[in-house]
Formats: C-alpha cells, structure tokens, sequence
C-alpha cells in the first residue's frame, strides 16, 4: 500500500555565510494515512524544518518526498499551494490568526482560495468553531479572545478545506496546561475521525500521546517507536485531482481578494489616507488644471471675439509700418461698392481716423475719432447701453451726429445719465450723441482710451478732407472659410488696382494664434500636475512596499493555508487600485470644489466638467494603481511561505 507521505534520503542545508549548515541529513521516513504521530526533539534539532518539507512549505536541498505518490518536486508553486489549501491543516505555536478578521472570517481563509461559496463557507466555518465550542465567540477578533480560544480557531481553519493531514507545530507551547490538555484532546479527536496528525513538539508529555514517537537530533532520526501496522478504518485518504477552476470560481476569488483589500484598507486607516494624499493632490491638479484651463482659453477666445473674429482687415501698403506716400492712398470708395456685391461679404465698414479734441462746456479731452459706416457696429458685434448706431441715411447725408463709448460718457458727462441728444464739439464740428456703445469686460482688462464713431462720409468731408480709407474691415459670411475669403478679397482687389498696393490681417489668425499659446501654456501646467501625480504613484508604490514588509506575516499565513502567489499578487495589486480610485474619486470632487470657488471668484468664467475628463482622470488613477502597484504586489507574491512566516 503507497503510504500518504513518505521521505527519502532528504537532506536541507542552508547557507551562513560561507559555510553551508545541514538542518536535515538523510532523513527517511513514512507515515501512512489516519497515524497521529509526534515528532520530537530539541530546539534546533531540524524537527520544525521536517514539519515545513512535510507540510510543502518547504523543499529539500535532496532526497525524494512524495504525498500520495506524488512526487512533491515535480509540483508547480500553484500545485504545491493547492496541496496545501486542499489536504493540509496547519495549527501554529503562534496561532498566526490574521488580527483584523473576525475568528469566522479566519476559519473562512482556506476556503476562499478553495473558491467555496460564501454562503457554504460561512456555514462550515459557523459549524466547526460551533464544534470546538467557540459558537458564541464567531463575531469576535483574536485579541478578544484567550490563548487557548485562539489555538481552536487555528484548529478550526486547518479543518475548514478537510484538513486530512494535520500539521501542529508545538500546539500547546504557548498554552496553560487546561488549554494545553483540551488542544490534544481535539487532535485526538481529529485522529479518530481519520485525520492524520502529525505533531512537533519538545515536551515529551505531549509526544506521549502520540500512538508513534520520532525522537530527531541533530538533523538526524535516532529514534522511531512505530507500532505494528494496525491500520484506521476512518483513515481520510488524499486524492490529488486538479480540477481546472470554473469562472464562478475565480469571479469568487476576486470578489473576495476585493473584500480582503477593503478590510486591510480599513484596518490600517491612517496609512491608507496617507497614501491616497499623493494620488488625490494629483488628479485634483489635472482636472483643475484641464478645466480652468480651457474656461480660461475659453474667455480668451472670447474677448478676442468679441474684437470681430471672422473678419478681414484691407490695409494701405505692403505691411505695418509702411509709409510709403504712393501707396497711403490705395483704399477707394469704389472698393467698397466693389467688396459689397461679393457672395462672402456678411458685412463691412470703412474707417478713416485720427486723434481729435472733444469737448462739452469747459471740459476738454483728446480722443481717438473713427470715421465708420452703418454696418461698424454689426461688424465688431458692439452693443449699446443708450441710444443706436449710425445708418446710412446718415452716411449719405455727410450727418454731424456722433457715437461715444463709455469712457467718454464719464469724462464729458460725470453726472449725467442719459446723454442721447446732447451736442459735444468733435474737433470743431458741433455733433449730436445718437448711441453710447456698450462697455465690455474682458480678462484683459477695460480700455482707458476715448473713442467716438461718427459717419465716414462725415470724417472724410467736414472733418479730415480727404478721398481714400485708412482700412477696410470685411466680415465673413458664415459658412464660407475666411481663407478661402480673404484670397478672393485678395484677388478682387489686385484687380481692381491693377498691383498689389495693400495687405489683408485675417483675425481667425489671432484667435488660431491665442488658442495655440493656450494650449501650450495648459499643455505645461498639465505636465506640472502629471508630475505630481507621478510622484503621488511612487507615494503609493513605497508605502505599498512598506505594507509589504509589515504584513510579510499574514502573506506567509494565507500562503500557508493555501494562497496562490497569484492570488497574493492579486490582492496587493486590488488594494493599490483601489487606494488609488479612491483617491482619485476625492481628488475629482476636490477639483469640484476648486472649480466652484474658481466660478464664484470670477463670475464670467464657465468652468465645466466634461465626461471626458472625468474619465480620463479615473482611468489615469487605475492606471497608477496598477503600474505603481505591481512592484509591491509581485514582491509580496513571490515570498517564501516559511521566512515570511518567521517574520514577526
């Protein structure tokens, strides 16, 4: 008959320093299915290293072991965890119960690798700590409860997945001998239900209990009293089947990874906070940043709109600056007639200006005085607070009356409101106030210069006397491409004067200008806060790995009761996106609140939120959680169960 574990030759050495140091020297040894066998000696005799090779969480340096006939070496980590989790119970000296689970959710551990219902575990786990007598103490943690308490609920979770082979390594050691005798009187217990039970201990009290003694020193067995084969008819048998998991399954072990992270998220609150600070400074940066940004870009574009976007200016010359006396003269009445009939020309004006006095009672200020036609103020988008602008009627009648913005309004009239039908001397020509164009507030700030409007036939004739404009401003109609326009524009006059005598200013150039600029300036405060937020992800990776090290005990606990290195590296990887969603989640409804004060501090800034943004803000969260996060999870995961166990 092929015995359940079965050691041969099997030698571990470890390496101090220079020198290699045999814990185990050719240790033979077998032990068939239902014995409850005591393994004895000294501290430092290797009794605790055979356990560790026993229970495969550790492997020989040579020599054979096989479980079931298995041979343990051809096994994979996932293979050797499943062994675990599946036919082994391991009952710890330390208890090693995990301190922020409940003594029902410890049970439940093996079962959660094993991929067993919630409702199937829990059941199972309510039953066995029932069965061991802590049925009122289900709810409670292991600091709530005594040493002896603690060592049931041990016992409990190696029975959870079956447990047939029952691993206790010095089970009373940290016990008072009531506790001490109730322990071995379950493992007996277990022992007769067909358990295998195997015990270390250096109390020979305790091994004589045991129905074999293995006596080990120094590496090496010197003794073993196995009786004669009498065979245990409950002897619970190991079947090493590897049924391939089903998705129900491993949707259940995420499900729970995903718990077990927000249990560990919340049992170490401040560390947690902590980490998240980096990642919600960060995304609150971006978002601010993208969204002030563009209502700010969004302001700019409109004051430069609000200037007469969509047109084109027709100047006198080959460029600014050009003095040029032959050319000064370029601009004709008859281009105007000429531009009015083309199919792109939504609107235009003429303009002829120059700086003049105006004057009203004894008050005298300079100005700067336009000559403009009946559709200036459609052109350029103008609004007025009183009174309209000047029509044609007026343009052709060379009409004395005059427009006056704002600021002019305040400096010739301080304390009179309405202003519409007052006369004001503009230069020498008396002139009737017909509108008072609206002020507008723009981020660049308010004009301080004067400015009035009267007719162009008016400025030409009675004020200027002369035949030619200083520019003409076209607005495109919609619909037509202002390029395509102005090149039209170009060619019409060209022909027209028979050379190029004049250059065009399209304003789209301005605004694709401005919109250019703010897109670099926001694309480099984008850039700061991307900083930011990667250094928010290193935050999260060194605090992660710092996690690592302190919870380096309960990784060797769940590898122990049979985690994967996957599902290790799973949970870490769950608990560093979830840190960082969350973080995220409050650096967005932070950037909220900024962009609140943003909009009440200044009113005329429409700041909004796209989709967009706020996608892209959770999405650069899990991305940070995941790259920032494997490093620590990989490393937790790859951890051998018995040093990560030695930790304290």
């Amino acid at each position: 008959m092929t015995a359940l574990l079965e050691l041969s030759d099997i030698r571990r050495s470890y390496l101090s320093g220079d020198q290699t140091v045999d814990v185990l020297k050719n240790v033979s040894l077998r032990i068939d299915a239902g014995e409850m066998v005591a393994i004895m000696g000294a501290s430092g005799s290797g009794k605790s290293t055979l356990m560790n090779i026993l229970g495969c969480l550790d492997k020989p340096s040579a020599g054979t072991y096989r479980v079931a006939g298995q041979d343990v070496a051809t096994l994979d980590g996932d293979a050797l965890a499943q062994l675990r989790r599946e036919h082994f119970g391991f009952i710890f000296q330390r208890y090693h119960l995990l301190p922020h689970l409940s003594a029902a959710h410890n049970v439940e551990v093996p079962a959660v690798y094993a991929g067993l219902s919630k409702t199937a575990r829990r059941a199972r786990a309510a039953a066995l700590l029932q069965r061991l007598g802590l049925g009122e103490r289900i709810s409670y943690r292991p600091s709530q409860l005594s040493g002896g308490q603690q060592q049931r609920v041990s016992i409990a979770r190696a029975l959870m997945n079956g447990g047939q082979v029952i691993l206790a390594d010095e089970p009373t050691g940290a016990l008072d001998s009531h506790s001490g005798e109730e322990v071995m009187t379950i493992l007996k217990q277990l022992r007769e239900q067909g358990h295998t039970v195997i015990i270390v201990t250096h109390d020979p009290a305790v091994a004589q209990q045991a129905e074999r003694i293995i006596e080990i020193r120094d590496g090496e067995i010197i003794a073993d009293s196995r009786p004669q084969a009498q065979g245990n008819p409950q002897a619970k048998m190991l079947e090493l089947a590897t049924p391939a998991p089903s998705w129900q399954q491993m949707a259940g072990r995420f499900r729970e990874a995903l718990v077990m992270a927000c249990r560990a998220m919340a049992a170490n609150k401040m560390r947690t906070a902590l980490t998240m600070l980096g990642i919600i400074i960060g995304i609150a940066s971006v978002v601010s940043i993208l969204v002030i940004g563009d209502a700010a870009k969004q302001m700019i574009l409109a004051d430069i709109k609000s200037i007469g976007t969509n047109t084109v200016d027709v100047y006198p010359g080959k460029d600014f600056g050009d003095d040029d006396p032959t050319l000064r003269q370029a601009l004709k009445y008859g281009d105007l007639s000429a531009l009015r009939e083309q199919p792109y020309v939504s609107a235009l004006s003429p303009n002829i200006s120059s700086s003049m006095r105006l004057r009203f009672g004894n008050i005298d200020v300079a100005a700067n005085v336009a000559g403009v036609g009946e559709q200036y103020f459609r052109v350029y988008g103008m609004t007025f607070s009183q009174g309209v602008g000047i029509d044609a009627m007026q343009v052709q009648s060379q009409a004395q009356v005059v427009v006056i913005d704002a600021n002019t309004q305040r400096r010739l009239f301080p304390y009179q409101k309405n202003v519409v039908g007052e006369v004001i001397l503009v230069g020498n020509m008396p002139a009737t106030i017909v509108g008072v164009a609206q002020e507008k507030q723009s981020m660049f700030g308010s004009s301080k210069t004067l400015s009035v409007w009267v007719p162009y036939s008016t400025m030409a004739n009675r004020l200027m006397g002369n035949d030619y404009f200083d520019s003409i401003t076209v607005r495109i109609r919609d619909g037509y491409n202002s390029q395509e326009a102005e090149q039209q524009l170009t060619r019409l006059l060209t022909l027209r004067h028979g050379k190029k005598d004049f250059f065009t200013y399209n304003m789209d150039s301005l605004v694709q200008t401005a919109e250019k600029t703010t897109r670099t300036l926001q694309l480099f405060l984008t850039l700061v806060a991307v900083i930011s937020l990667v250094v928010g992800g290193i935050g999260v990776m060194n605090i992660m790995l710092v996690s690592v090290t302190e919870r380096t005990r309960e990784i060797g606990i769940r590898m122990a009761v049979g985690a994967r290195s996957g599902d290790v590296l799973q949970q870490f990887l769950i608990e560093a996106v979830l840190v960082c969603l969350v973080g995220g989640a409050l650096g967005i409804a932070l950037s909220f609140a900024i962009g609140l004060l943003v909009q009440l501090a200044m009113p005329g800034w429409q700041v909004s939120f796209p989709p967009l943004a706020l996608l892209s803000a959770f999405l650069c969260s899990t991305g940070i959680g995941v790259v920032f996060g494997y490093l620590p999870a990989r490393s937790a995961a790859r951890l051998n169960p018995i040093d990560a166990l030695a930790r304290e």
